[in-house]
């Protein structure tokens, strides 16, 4: 069963990515000032799965929508989700070398100019949305304010804040529960794999009640995101990852491994999961959204 819907995945990945990527550094063919733009299109290059804007054109499909009305939607959320790796690697925050396996942007091109492009890269988000030509007037606002909800301080920045917050209880020996970590992880991961179902609904004119699945589908499939990391982050390899591992104990991070222990995270993992899929099944067109959903967990086993 996994075989089928890793080839589900793989034909995903070559269908779509090939109107992803070139969307993708369309945005950054001109501007007066080379070097943060260079530093904008050198994390945006580095690869991975495209895990968000697949998402949220395989959701759209699901609703009968077209990739061309999606696409702007799926540019800006891997704009935000890039922004996001360039500031969490940075020293401040998870201090991070490597990533994609090749040397962080800060590693590359100084603290300050990470800074800069991870900034730039949010903004731009927001002018793809604002620019597109494809969606409707109320469709672009509903747009951005999901965007905006997931991406600032009631989504991903707040998950961060809530994390760094964290770090300092685990090493002061105070309290820290599942209930925090469960908030973490919703706030840090689960907002924008949320947003990327809900936009991908928002771009094929969803209904409420289609939007709502999506958004509940979403909650889900974050969890399962971020509890597969802090397995993987436990268990995998820097060549197998293509990024740090161990860096959440080094850190002093509280993960579900370390709460809970391997085989009861794994448990959590495939709870999150079936509960994503059981939203996900109450959509027009399910079959993609399901086999991603299975194929992402099953990484961690």
């Amino acid at each position: 069963m996994t075989a089928q819907f890793e080839a589900t995945v793989k034909a995903d990945i070559e269908r779509l990515l090939p109107m992803v990527e070139p969307a993708l550094l369309a945005p950054l063919s001109g501007g007066e000032a080379p070097v943060i733009r260079e530093s904008m299109r050198y994390s945006l290059e580095a690869g991975g799965k495209r895990v968000r804007p697949v998402l949220c054109l395989l959701a759209a499909e699901s609703f009968g929508g077209r990739i061309e009305s999606a696409l702007p939607c799926a540019v800006a959320l891997e704009y935000v989700h890039t922004y996001s790796l360039v500031h969490d690697d940075l020293p401040a925050m998870d201090n991070d070398d490597l990533r994609r396996g090749k040397p962080t942007n800060h590693k590359v091109f100084g603290e300050g100019q990470a800074i800069l492009a991870g900034d730039g890269l949010l903004t731009e988000a927001f002018g793809i949305l604002a620019r597109d030509s494809t969606l409707l007037p109320q469709q672009k606002i509903e747009a951005m304010g999901t965007l905006a909800e997931a991406a600032g301080w009631l989504g991903m920045a707040g998950g961060q804040s809530l994390d760094l917050e964290g770090e300092g209880l685990e090493k002061s020996g105070q309290p820290y529960g599942l209930e925090q970590l469960q908030l973490i992880h919703r706030l840090k991961t689960g907002a924008l794999l949320r947003a990327s179902l809900e936009l991908g609904g928002i771009a094929a004119g969803a209904d409420d009640g289609g939007r709502k699945t999506l958004r509940e589908a979403g909650e889900s499939l974050g969890l399962a995101f971020q509890i597969m990391d802090d397995i993987l982050d436990a268990t995998s390899t820097v060549d197998v990852m293509g990024k740090s591992v161990g860096k959440d104990d080094k850190n002093g991070k509280i993960t579900y491994p370390k709460l809970l222990g391997l085989d009861m995270a794994k448990k959590a993992l495939f709870d999150a999961t079936e509960r994503a899929i059981c939203k996900l099944q109450q959509t027009p067109n399910p079959q993609s959204l399901i086999a991603w959903a299975r194929y992402l967990s099953a990484r961690a086993n």
